[in-house]
C-alpha cells in the first residue's frame, strides 16, 4: 500500500489536476478504486504548496460526477434485466444491485445524496438512478453534494496528515463514523417530514370528501 501511495503521489504530481479527475472517475464508476488513496495524496501535495486545495476539491468532485454519470448511462443502456445478468462484470453482483435498488426505491432522490457518503455503496447508487431515469439536474446536484462532502473530508485529512496511509485510514474511519451519524439524523428528519406531509395530505383529502 505504501508503494501504491508513493506512486499515486508521484502520478498526481506529474499529471496534476487532470490526474485527480481521471482517478476519481475510476473511483466513482464501477471500478473498485478507493478514493482514500487518491484525494489525500493530492491534499498532501497542496500542503506542500505544489497544488491548490480548492482546485483539488473541485477536480475530485468533477471526477466523481463523471464517474457517476458513466454508471447512470450504463444503466440506461443495459436496462435492468441485462444489468442483473451482466452486472457481475462491473463488480455489481445481483444481490448488491438489489440492495442498492431497494434503497433507492424506498428513499427516492435523497438516496443519491446519502449513498455518496456510504462506503461500498457510493459507486453503485447511480445504477438505479439511471434505470429510473432520474432528472439529470437533480442527479448531478445530489451527487455533487454527497461527493463534495466526502472529497473535502479526504482533502482535509491529506492536508493535515500527509501521505501517511495509517493515519489516513484512521482519520477516514473516524470521518465515516461521524458521517454515518449525520446521515442517520438526516434520515430521521426526512422520514418525520415525509410522514407529516403524508398525514397532512390524508387529512386534507378527508376534509374535502366531507365537504
Amino acid at each position: 500500500m505504501e508503494q501504491i501511495i508513493a506512486w499515486l503521489v508521484e502520478t498526481i504530481g506529474k499529471m496534476g489536476y487532470p490526474g485527480i479527475i481521471a482517478l476519481m472517475f475510476l473511483e466513482s464508476s464501477f471500478f473498485p478504486f478507493p478514493s482514500e488513496v487518491v484525494v489525500p495524496p493530492a491534499g498532501y501535495l497542496a500542503s506542500q504548496g505544489q497544488m491548490n486545495i480548492y482546485l483539488v476539491v473541485l477536480c475530485g468532485i468533477l471526477g466523481s460526477l463523471l464517474g457517476a454519470y458513466f454508471n447512470y448511462l450504463i444503466a440506461m443502456w443495459l436496462g435492468r434485466p441485462l444489468l442483473m445478468k451482466y452486472g457481475k462484470y462491473f463488480f455489481l453482483p445481483p444481490k448488491r444491485f438489489e440492495q442498492v435498488e431497494r434503497f433507492f426505491l424506498d428513499h427516492g432522490e435523497i438516496s443519491t445524496f446519502v449513498c455518496r457518503l456510504i462506503p461500498g455503496i457510493r459507486q453503485y447508487i447511480s445504477f438505479p438512478a439511471g434505470l429510473a431515469r432520474m432528472n439529470l439536474l437533480k442527479f448531478f446536484l445530489y451527487t455533487a453534494l454527497g461527493a463534495g462532502i466526502w472529497v473535502m473530508v479526504l482533502a482535509w485529512i491529506g492536508y493535515l496528515v500527509g501521505n501517511n496511509m495509517v493515519l489516513v485510514k484512521q482519520y477516514s474511519h473516524h470521518a465515516t463514523f461521524m458521517l454515518m451519524a449525520g446521515i442517520a439524523v438526516l434520515l430521521i428528519i426526512y422520514i418525520h417530514r415525509f410522514l407529516a406531509r403524508k398525514k397532512t395530505g390524508s387529512t386534507y383529502r378527508k376534509n374535502r370528501a366531507c365537504e
